[in-house]
């Protein structure tokens, strides 16, 4: 089984995780059902995905990454998605590849620091 693959950390009552593979079929599924469970489990307010290991993104890995932030949406958990190279956000915006849903940030701590910025949606 994929799952596992790419940790999931908890920062506080948001989760963080770090892509450093790449999101391919198997992986990609895998990934999206560990974030759901982890949500659920933790009732995460927000999902920092790294993705300043990612060397390229193409249309599918947008969509996974978009996809996955918009089923967090449905849970109430916000995504912020950070680390993104120069050249993926060129290749996205190239693509006319919106990512909905989705907001993002240079880098972690700024990740975090919007997430904590954002008035809370869950009734604790």
């Amino acid at each position: 089984s994929m799952r596992g693959t790419i940790p999931i950390l908890r920062v506080g009552s948001n989760l963080l995780t770090t892509i450093h593979i790449e999101l391919r079929d198997a992986i990609a599924e895998a990934f999206q059902e560990d974030v759901l469970e982890t949500i659920e489990k933790t009732c995460a307010r927000g999902l920092v995905i790294d993705i300043s290991g990612l060397e390229d993104v193409d249309s599918y890995v947008a969509r996974i990454l978009a996809d996955t932030g918009r089923m967090a949406g449905l849970m109430g958990t916000h995504t912020v998605l950070v680390g993104m190279r120069p050249e993926v956000a060129a290749t996205l915006v190239r693509m006319g590849y919106t990512m909905s849903g989705v907001d993002t940030a240079l880098n972690v701590d700024e990740g975090l620091a919007l997430l904590a910025a954002r008035p809370s949606s869950r009734a604790r």
